[in-house]
């Protein structure tokens, strides 16, 4: 597993190892509904935590994620503690991680 110090760098980071598609939620669609992909069909493969030192909307997450086929690979990316959106990590659950 990598060592990023900033989001952007993970994204980077991740990027040029493949994780080019951007799974985010956008306004009012989810994994779930969207028509190509299924939360089932990916797994949680890298998972990176930061925390700002002093600023609550430093906090961030970034998973890199997998289809079980191989196929896709992208990131999610999300604010956590008080300034998470819920209804974003809401399918998060679906996603096994890699082991």
């Amino acid at each position: 597993m990598n060592t990023f110090e900033t989001v952007i760098e993970a994204l980077e980071g991740l990027k040029n190892e493949g994780f080019v598609l951007d799974l985010n939620i956008v306004f009012d669609r989810n994994l779930s509904k969207a028509d190509w992909l299924d939360p089932i069909d990916f797994e949680i493969i890298e998972t990176y935590r930061f925390e700002g030192d002093s600023n609550p909307s430093d906090e961030e997450v970034v998973y890199a994620l997998c289809s079980k086929d191989g196929k896709h690979k992208g990131v999610f990316t999300g604010a956590f503690g008080s300034y998470a959106n819920i209804e974003s990590f809401e399918n998060i659950h679906y996603l096994a991680f890699h082991h």
